[in-house]
């Protein structure tokens, strides 16, 4: 609504002790907790007696899986889900997971968490061995490599295997089948995935903490980079199949993706974004009468600014969280409108006061300059805008919307030419020095930061369009 960043998706799934009827309540509770992943579509897949039934549709967990709906889902065992934001592939129910298929040696099914980097070139080799696709999202091709390394094979989990060998990127897989559920996560680690158990059991994936809490699950750990979990008749099999790569986890896990109340690999995303405001308060102090966040995704950075700066914490917006889906529109004179449906400024508060606003991000400007004049329309006397990542200059290729280089603001243009654009009294990024200095003091040894550096841990392809994946003809 806001252009704000888009990540790809969320993935939630359950292997029971015993067959249950709840089991699909479980998995939207589960989805719920991941909603902020991915508002576009969602879907549910189970495993009923060995034959996958699933739903899913375009919309929020609440929409689509309503009580009428849930009480058409069989009683199983096991389960996986989806919640979606289209990076590659368009926003419509076809593309909407989980990705069902039957084949020659039975069924299956796919959950999908990132990007693959060689989709273009796998899927025109595939389709000049005849594959027919009936959807434009890169999840599709690694349904066709699996199903036909499956047919090779002698188990569903070597066909992954030999599938992890010829796919490139990012990609936190759930997969479904008559005997098995499977978690597979790239060699890099680009996207999280974790799991956990019930107290009765149950063997639980998600791709953050705060879906097990929320189902009551205990975290027992997360999935390393190039492992592959079986859970097959109650018992967990585990290898590290492609070890020994560069790691390569997305900080903006960490900077906003992921929930603030969940851990990923190791390390409390809460804590982290506090870290990174202290870190701005350090950089470029100001005389300001408070400190305020973006809601809700620069409020943890903006604690840790107060709490550094000394600078009293307090609350500049109300954030109306019933404005859905609805009143998305399709125009930007329509769009900007929406600003003031969204955050109303606390006009007591803001009148007179100079202003330290802390966000997770710029990325295209539009948001934050509407912000900063509403925020001066209310009477703030200054703003100034911290923004607790560095400056967005370069592409995404492992699971977000961010594809040209010319939809960035900071791609060109100097802080001052930013500062001028957007309003702000002052502005200052956080630099790529704290943001190592964060890192390092959370224990992570690598991660992926070309959005920043123009440096990716693997070869990336060469620039395309995201719609360059739809386009490729038949």
């Amino acid at each position: 609504m806001f252009n704000k960043l888009k990540e790809e998706c969320g993935v939630y799934g359950i292997y029971a002790k015993e067959e249950k009827e709840e089991l699909i309540g479980q998995v939207c509770i589960g989805l719920s907790a991941l909603q902020h992943r991915g508002e576009e579509s969602c879907g549910v897949a189970i495993n009923s007696n060995g034959i996958i039934h699933f739903h899913k549709d375009v919309g929020l967990v609440s929409e689509v899986f309503t009580k009428e709906v849930q009480n058409t889902m069989p009683e199983g065992k096991m389960a996986i889900g989806h919640v979606r934001y289209s990076t590659t592939g368009e926003s419509k129910k076809e593309n909407a997971q989980p990705m069902v298929v039957k084949h020659k040696k039975g069924n299956l099914a796919i959950v999908h968490n990132g990007n693959l980097t060689n989709a273009v070139e796998l899927k025109r080799k595939l389709e000049d061995e005849g594959a027919i696709f009936t959807t434009t999202s890169d999840t599709e091709i690694i349904c066709h490599i699996i199903v036909r390394e499956r047919l090779k094979t002698d188990s569903i989990e070597q066909a992954i295997k030999n599938t992890m060998k010829i796919i490139k990127g990012a990609y936190s897989l759930l997969i479904l089948s008559p005997q098995k559920l499977i978690a597979v996560r790239d060699p890099q680690g680009f996207r999280p995935l974790c799991m956990g158990h019930s107290n009765n059991g149950d063997i639980i994936f998600a791709s953050e903490s705060c879906a097990l809490d929320i189902t009551g699950a205990k975290f027992d750990r997360d999935i390393e980079p190039g492992e592959v979990v079986v859970v097959t008749n109650n018992k967990v099999i585990s290898e590290k199949f492609l070890p020994n790569e560069k790691k390569g986890l997305c900080v903006f896990e960490y900077i906003y993706f992921a929930r603030p109340d969940s851990t990923v690999d190791g390390i409390n995303v809460h804590i982290f974004r506090e870290n990174a405001g202290r870190c701005l308060a350090r950089q470029m102090p100001v005389d300001a009468d408070i400190v305020a966040g973006v809601p809700d995704s620069g409020i943890d950075a903006a604690l840790g600014y107060s709490k550094e700066s000394k600078i009293p914490y307090d609350i500049v917006f109300i954030k109306n969280k019933y404005v859905g889906r609805t009143f998305i529109q399709n125009t930007q004179n329509k769009r900007k409108k929406l600003i003031n449906l969204k955050l109303n400024p606390l006009h007591h508060t803001v009148n007179g006061k100079k202003i330290v606003l802390v966000d997770d991000s710029i990325v295209r400007g539009n948001t934050l300059t509407r912000i900063i004049k509403t925020l001066k329309d209310a009477g703030a006397k200054e703003v100034h805008i911290r923004i607790a990542s560095p400056p967005f200059v370069d592409i995404c290729y492992f699971g977000t919307d961010i594809d040209k280089r010319e939809k960035l603001i900071a791609n060109g243009k100097t802080k001052e030419e930013i500062r001028q654009e957007i309003g702000a009294d002052t502005l200052e990024y956080l630099s790529l020095e704290s943001l190592k200095e964060i890192t390092k003091d959370c224990k992570i040894n690598n991660f992926c930061n070309g959005c920043f550096t123009h440096k990716y841990p693997i070869k990336v392809p060469k620039e395309i369009d995201k719609d360059s994946f739809e386009e490729i003809k038949t």
